[in-house]
């Protein structure tokens, strides 16, 4: 039985393997370990570790490896610190295969552990192309990788450019959207009376028009991120749509984004907003499909939002370059550039679905995968 180690280190590496992992634990030819660690530990970034459990996971080890301030000398130092604490991990563990997960810096900090242990490296979401240090991450992965999971056709189409095996590339979509086909098949809107009691703010009312915004900041921005955030929130506040805003996750410069909507909440108080620190995936899709438009520069919007058909408004360069669909509109950080691209989206109204980024299958794929290839440990580029 093969021992298949996952590492889970924020609430978008969770919702981006998820379904992978359920897979891999009900594999009959399979052993899960998960092993969390970096902001999914953490309270103030909604506590995902909680999730994980309550969703039936066990972690095997937990790794405190953040450290805070949130600048590009923090980062550095987060990713050496799992540098130092995941080799003992996985030696202890023993896995067959280290899975990770995308673009962040603990996954730069899983794939130098792996790969200086010998351990066979699978990749999820390798290939693509977005705005920030995460593409440099990403590709770096690629290329410690002995198996790829891209999650669209110009992703694995980059990969073998890259220099990679053909054979070692498997188009299996983005687990994420394993998830968001669960939710919508459900019939079931999944948004319980008590969803407000959670964050701060304003009750708002699902049954009328509501925006979510999701921003992050730019690692390669570094600085710009209260300046850009409050663009955004401002232009939402001067349409007079109620807005549901999650909080930034933990790359360089998210205390700017945080300094910018907590500025923004003492001195406006008469905000339609609700702020939340983190939401189940199953909640958050059950919002966007009601949403009129999700605003700011989440990846969500362009993988999630394609399948859902949410009208989105996607600000600022973070998401530059990455494969989407019809309901995107890009603006640049103006408010009034932004407000008005929200107010197109929402007399658009929603899109048809697109599955650019997988079926609602990728998860049963990567099991099925992970219990039958071979790799060789030592990579070779293809000439």
């Amino acid at each position: 039985m093969r021992k298949i180690c996952v590492v889970v280190g924020s609430r978008a590496n969770y919702s981006s393997i998820k379904s992978a992992m359920r897979a891999i634990r009900n594999h009959p030819d399979l052993e899960l370990q998960v092993v969390v660690g970096a902001s999914a530990l953490l309270d103030r970034y909604g506590s995902v570790v909680d999730l994980i459990e309550r969703d039936g996971f066990n972690p095997a080890a937990r790794v405190y490896m953040l450290v805070e301030g949130e600048t590009p000398l923090t980062m550095a130092k987060s990713t050496g610190l799992g540098l130092l604490e995941l080799p003992s991990i996985f030696e202890q563990l023993k896995p067959d295969f280290v899975l990770t997960v995308g673009d962040r810096f603990e996954t730069m900090a899983t794939t130098l552990a792996a790969a200086y242990m010998n351990l066979p490296l699978a990749h999820t979401m390798g290939g693509e192309v977005s705005g920030t240090i995460d593409e440099s991450i990403r590709h770096a992965v690629t290329k410690f990788a002995h198996i790829h999971f891209p999650a669209c056709s110009q992703a694995a189409d980059r990969i073998i450019k890259m220099g990679e095996r053909s054979e070692d590339v498997y188009l299996v979509g983005c687990p994420r959207i394993d998830l968001v086909a669960e939710v919508m098949k459900n019939e079931r809107n999944g948004l319980g009376p008590d969803l407000f009691s959670e964050g701060v703010g304003e009750l708002i009312d699902l049954c009328k028009p509501f925006l979510i915004v999701s921003q992050h900041s730019v690692t390669t921005e570094y600085g710009e991120g209260e300046k850009q955030i409050t663009e955004t929130l401002m232009a939402v506040k001067s349409l007079d749509i109620p807005a549901i805003v999650l909080w930034p996750n933990a790359d360089a410069g998210s205390e700017d984004v945080s300094r910018g909507i907590r500025k923004l909440r003492e001195h406006h108080h008469d905000l339609k907003m609700h702020f939340f620190k983190n939401l189940s995936l199953d909640t958050f899709i059950s919002l966007m499909r009601r949403a009129v438009c999700i605003v700011g520069n989440s990846s969500s919007a362009i993988r999630e939002g394609a399948f859902v058909g949410v009208p989105a408004v996607n600000v600022g360069t973070r998401q530059q370059g990455r494969q989407r669909g019809n309901n995107v509109v890009d603006v640049d950080h103006s408010r009034e550039a932004i407000g008005g691209a929200i107010q197109e989206q929402v007399r658009h109204g929603p899109y048809p679905s697109q599955s650019i980024y997988g079926d609602g299958n990728a998860g049963r794929h990567i099991a099925e995968i992970l219990s039958k290839c071979s790799v060789r440990i030592q990579k070779r580029i293809r000439y």
